[in-house]
């Protein structure tokens, strides 16, 4: 949910944004840097807290302390090297003209991996109505700045130009997005304040050294996982420089917007399933339960890939008609997304065994085919090849996590069942291409008979409704 009402921004950015101005290209290539340095700053320290607190359940404090001390001393190194060397940073990066961007970004980032670990607390104290509770407040806030900043401001700087004439310029729309997220960003850390009393300074130096010793493979597993999702938009001014890269990116970023049900869904899926799985490691049907997690996930996700390229045609209005000619990316960066969440649940083999280093390997791996496949294509392909660049490497880590995997701790995962679902869901994705439709109604009618059958499959096979309790209480049963 709270992925969704932030993804209502992304109309209201193209719409304010225009694709000549670049604008949202640069908003999407330093979003990009802050996704990479998040996942540096946080070392890989929210899961290693996950693994030490179920490890040392008596001692959560001491290991909460422990995590934000990392944490902590590394946003504060990461700060000061930023603001000493400002000036060459932001000419480095193309943005000389505005160092503003990257001091406030920096900020957030900062402060965002600070609340990972919080936030990582109250997912393994149980207490989800705060997580989400903080999780909205912060998006809501988003929202409306974003509305009074892009909708009201501009009317309000018209009407009474000598009062708000000064607070609103056409020009420095990314500017704005980077101070509401600044502020929204602020806002929340001091909700933490509670959650900070657990914190006590502690100099076990043998704790520290088994905690670095099972977080920095994550640390690489996450850099290889954030470059395989980030490293098109972070490489694509390089490759195309100047306007007609911040261009270019600006449409490729928005289009990717179009694909963010499947994100979304990855992003609920992960939240839910990283407790899970260490709750659940001790049982004795531990391995069905993850067998059968994997079966339901993979359904799920074609469902919700078949509903957006189905229903696109409805869906690509969210974006501005200038940034349409992206579209044809969407599919490609499903796929992707879908490979990415089965890496995902496969992942859990090492990270159970503690052997993490095997997933900075698949990433790794994967990473190097995005690199070489985005430097080799984009100059002649552009942002389609940042498309093919994505679907192959996720493809490659998740063939390569699941056959060293099932060597290694071998997880009889329900294959049969979940061919069947590829199968049906290439058919129907086959026929719904094929189809010589060009009224859009029909087509849409059409699609969703196609819908309608996967959903009845799934129904059939692995969703009886007459054991939703909901659906038994409705009709009395």
């Amino acid at each position: 949910m709270g992925r969704f009402l932030n993804y209502l921004l992304v109309p209201l950015y193209t719409a304010k944004m225009s694709v000549e101005s670049g604008q949202y290209g640069v908003v999407t290539n330093i979003y990009a840097w802050t996704a990479l340095l998040l996942v540096v700053l946080t070392f890989g320290m929210e899961t290693t807290f996950f693994r030490f607190a179920d490890k040392e359940s008596g001692n959560v404090s001491k290991v909460f302390s422990m995590t934000m001390q990392v944490v902590g001393v590394l946003c504060a190194l990461f700060l000061a090297g930023v603001f000493c060397s400002i000036d060459g940073l932001s000419a480095l990066l193309g943005y000389a003209q505005h160092p503003e961007f990257l001091k406030m970004m920096a900020v957030v980032v900062a402060l965002d991996a600070l609340q990972a670990i919080p936030f990582g607390l109250l997912r393994f104290q149980g207490r989800p109505v705060k997580f989400a509770s903080l999780k909205l407040l912060n998006i809501f806030s988003n929202i409306i700045l974003n509305l009074f900043v892009f909708v009201a401001l501009p009317v309000l700087a018209r009407d009474y130009p000598s009062i708000f004439g000064s607070l609103y310029s056409p020009d420095k729309q990314s500017y704005y997005v980077f101070l509401i997220n600044l502020l929204c960003t602020s806002f929340i850390t001091l909700f933490f304040i509670p959650e900070m009393r657990l914190f006590r300074p502690t100099g076990d130096v043998r704790l520290l050294g088994k905690m670095l010793s099972y977080s920095w493979p994550l640390l690489l597993l996450g850099i290889a996982g954030i470059l395989n999702l980030n490293a098109d938009k972070i490489l694509y001014p390089q490759l195309v420089p100047g306007q007609q890269g911040r261009v270019e990116l600006s449409v490729y970023g928005a289009s990717v917007k179009v694909a963010a049900i499947m994100a979304m869904l990855m992003q609920a899926f992960r939240f839910a399933y990283e407790p899970f799985v260490f709750g659940n490691r001790d049982k004795k049907d531990a391995k069905v339960l993850y067998a059968q997690a994997m079966k339901y996930f993979i359904a799920i996700a074609l469902l919700a890939f078949l509903v957006v390229v189905f229903y696109l045609d409805l869906i690509k209005y969210i974006i501005s008609p200038d940034y349409w000619c992206g579209l044809k990316v969407v599919p490609y960066i499903m796929a992707a997304e879908v490979f990415m969440g089965i890496y995902f649940n496969l992942s859990f083999w090492y990270k159970l065994n503690d052997e993490t280093w095997w997933g900075a390997v698949f990433s790794f791996v994967g990473c190097a085919l995005l690199f070489a496949v985005n430097i080799a294509f984009v100059p002649r392909y552009g942002y389609m090849a940042c498309a093919w660049a994505s679907f192959t490497s996720y493809f490659v880590a998740m063939l390569l996590s699941y056959f060293v995997g099932q060597r290694r701790n071998p997880i009889a995962y329900d294959l049969k069942a979940i061919l069947g679902y590829a199968v049906l869901f290439a058919v129907l994705y086959a026929a719904a291409e094929m189809l010589p439709v060009e009224n859009i109604y029909l087509r849409l009618l059409c699609n969703t008979l196609l819908l309608g059958v996967y959903v009845a499959y799934f129904v059939k096979k692995d969703l009886p409704v007459n054991k939703i309790p909901l659906i038994n209480r409705f009709f009395g049963k």
